[in-house]
């Protein structure tokens, strides 16, 4: 009879544990040995992505902020000829532009990318940084008397693009609240001789009023480097200055180009290059509208009294005095006689 300790498992050992349940297979004869892995087998590594920001990327938003404090909002108040032109590069730049007229360009503005307001009211309503006159000459004053200052944000900058510069000036600080900041602004071509780009064109500009604040100064730096960015040559100069200058160049320019028009030149086969430059004139003055001509004849102190008298004798000076006076009618019909260039032009009685 077997006993109680009998039926009972032999103890186990280390040595007989291992026997009956082998953890690791055993190493080969001779140790291990390590083989060269085969090139043909090796995965190469691909990059699928470099820097794949997404839109709550910490450093994307550092980048979209920057982007966005070196752009303004610019309130084009006259969308004509000129302001497309003007709008057309803003626009590229990434400026947000909005823009407002008289004739209805709500079409031009939508395919351009910017915001057309036919109301004064409702685009001062978008508090612009920079509201850019593009009116003309003789319909500043009005314009500039119609917009709601009260809706614009303090120390808005206002700027003009006029081909003079003491009259704008003039009636900025007359007309304008002083918490206003002011620049005057000359680019000194047009869709016509700026249509192939702007580098090495001149652009003058004269910082009548702008605060000390940081950002005023910062914005209006904003403002010019659109133009510098172009490749425009950059001339700060006084509106006085501007306008001395003006006076010897830019109405004899256009006086000359008009009267040439009228005797109807025509190009011949044997053109000398002195011919070609006169019928250059003709058609880079003849392009512009009269209301530029007529604004440089009373935009400049005694620029069209003092050339006219001296320098165009006979049926050219009948011509152009002929066309002033009818103009001048035209205006006074058109913008009333309270303002600044309705003056009649009798004798030497010149507006301004």
């Amino acid at each position: 009879m077997s006993t109680l300790s009998s039926l009972q498992p032999p103890p186990t050992t280390r040595s007989s544990l291992h026997h009956r349940l082998p953890l690791f297979p055993p190493p080969p004869p001779g140790g291990f040995r390590l083989r060269a892995p085969n090139p043909q087998h090796r995965r190469r590594l691909k990059i699928l992505a470099l820097d794949a920001a997404q839109p709550f990327d910490l450093e994307t938003q550092y980048s979209d902020r920057f982007q966005k404090s070196n752009k303004l909002k610019i309130a084009i108040i006259g969308f004509g000829n000129f302001g497309q032109f003007l709008a057309k590069t803003l626009i590229r730049q990434g400026h947000t532009v909005l823009a407002h007229s008289r004739s209805d360009y709500s079409a031009v503005a939508a395919s351009l990318g910017a915001s057309f307001f036919s109301d004064g009211d409702d685009i001062c309503e978008e508090h612009p940084e920079v509201v850019l006159l593009c009116t003309s000459i003789i319909s500043t004053e009005k314009v500039l008397r119609s917009l709601p200052f009260q809706r614009l944000k303090r120390s808005t900058l206002f700027v003009d693009v006029l081909s003079v510069k003491e009259f704008p000036r003039s009636l900025f600080m007359q007309i304008l609240p002083l918490e206003f900041d002011i620049l005057c602004t000359h680019p000194m071509f047009g869709p016509e001789s700026g249509k192939d780009g702007w580098t090495g064109l001149p652009f003058v500009y004269d910082k009548v009023r702008i605060g000390t604040e940081e950002s005023r100064v910062s914005r209006c730096e904003k403002f010019l480097d659109i133009f510098e960015k172009e490749g425009c040559v950059m001339r700060e100069m006084s509106c006085a200055e501007h306008d001395r200058h003006a006076a010897g160049s830019q109405f004899i320019t256009h006086t000359t180009g008009r009267i040439l028009e009228k005797l109807k030149l025509e190009s011949t086969p044997i053109n000398t290059k002195g011919y070609e430059t006169l019928l250059d004139l003709v058609e880079n003055t003849a392009s512009d509208s009269f209301d530029l001509y007529y604004g440089l004849f009373i935009g400049i102190r005694g620029s069209g009294a003092s050339i006219i008298s001296r320098g165009i004798r006979g049926s050219g000076a009948s011509i152009i005095s002929k066309q002033l006076k009818i103009y001048n009618l035209g205006a006074v019909l058109l913008y009333g006689e309270t303002t600044t260039c309705s003056k009649q032009l009798n004798g030497n009685h010149w507006c301004l």
